[in-house]
């Protein structure tokens, strides 16, 4: 006789309720010795949900799954432009292939492993994953074609696709410094957690020691990525006992707050101080100023991650690719020249 949930709860000695949210990724209200217990018991028995069940019967889905982390505990990732812009080309790449996409927004990249290995979904593309993050999804999820966008760990042997984040933050340095300025403010995430910020502050950092400037301390601000996160670092910025003539903010969605931030705080965007952003989605257009930013081609990485996810699909072979897209500067209003 199949197990069923109410087994699965009786041999853990938890609820039903429970059963389901570890099965479901609702991880935040289980503890990881329940999930652990649980996921135990799943795997022992080859547990599959019903309707999980009929959709293995056929030899496709025509599914992909997506993995979106989240911005924080309690925001959708629908807050970061980015992520609304990137998943939008992905679902007309898929669409146009006559698949359809499966998005679970998630608080690390490894809660994923429950929920899709209960779904027969025909590939996955995961964003954002840490490094140390890899190994268990590769495992877990080793027969499903999987692509990887922004995640550095080429020596695992992974699909990835993502943008020259070095080139990016060097470019935005020689950009303003090409502009006169030499008083510069970083504002992004930890520069020290592995990944795209700490290649686009090394960038950054190498590019203003190649004419002698120093970064300090003083220099960096940290945010998340956030518009109200950015909205503070603007302020902070504003009343720096340092006069900084501009900022390299590591996302578009950072920069709007810090401009915000300095208009709050008596500044005027390019006038007092220049704001460059990073991304180059369409709101760069709307803001005022316009906004001057780093274009690392959102629709060539989704269609670069679409054409290796469907090359492992359609050869049913699992391949290894490092592509990084090239980055630009876009150049609009929110930068002006200085002189010393």
């Amino acid at each position: 006789m199949a197990m069923k949930i109410k087994d699965i709860a009786k041999a853990a000695g938890v609820s039903t309720a429970t059963v389901s949210n570890v099965i479901n990724g609702n991880h935040n209200k289980v503890s990881e010795e329940t999930i652990k217990r649980v996921m135990q018991i799943v795997e022992e028995n080859n547990y599959n949900p019903s309707a999980t069940a009929r959709s293995l019967a056929r030899k496709e889905s025509r599914i992909i799954g997506v993995v979106m982390p989240n911005l924080s505990p309690v925001e959708p990732f629908s807050i970061s432009p980015y992520y609304t812009q990137i998943l939008a080309m992905l679902e007309k790449y898929v669409r146009n292939k006559g698949y359809y996409l499966m998005v679970r927004s998630v608080g690390k990249c490894e809660e994923i492993v429950p929920v899709f290995s209960t779904w027969n979904v025909d590939g996955m593309i995961i964003l954002g994953a840490f490094r140390d993050e890899v190994p268990e999804l590769e495992t877990k999820l080793k027969k499903v074609p999987t692509v990887y966008i922004d995640t550095y760990a080429s020596d695992l042997n992974i699909a990835n696709i993502g943008i020259d984040d070095y080139k990016g933050g060097y470019l935005a340095a020689r950009y303003l410094m090409g502009k006169g300025h030499r008083e510069i403010a970083f504002v992004g995430p930890n520069v020290d957690s592995p990944g795209v910020i700490k290649q686009r502050f090394k960038g950054f950092s190498d590019a203003l020691a190649e004419k002698n400037i120093q970064i300090t301390s003083d220099n960096i601000f940290e945010s998340l990525t956030m518009f109200e996160q950015g909205v503070e670092a603007g302020r902070k910025i504003a009343f720096s006992k340092k006069k900084f003539t501009a900022v390299v903010s590591m996302s578009d969605i950072l920069a709007f707050g810090v401009m915000e931030g300095l208009k709050l705080s008596g500044l005027k965007v390019p006038d007092d101080i220049s704001v460059i952003g990073f991304d180059n989605l369409p709101e760069c257009r709307y803001s005022n100023p316009q906004l001057t930013t780093v274009s690392q081609n959102l629709e060539k990485k989704a269609s670069d991650a679409g054409d290796a996810l469907f090359r492992m699909i359609e050869s049913k072979e699992m391949i290894s690719v490092n592509e990084i897209v090239d980055v630009e500067i876009v150049e609009r209003q929110s930068v002006r020249e200085v002189y010393n």
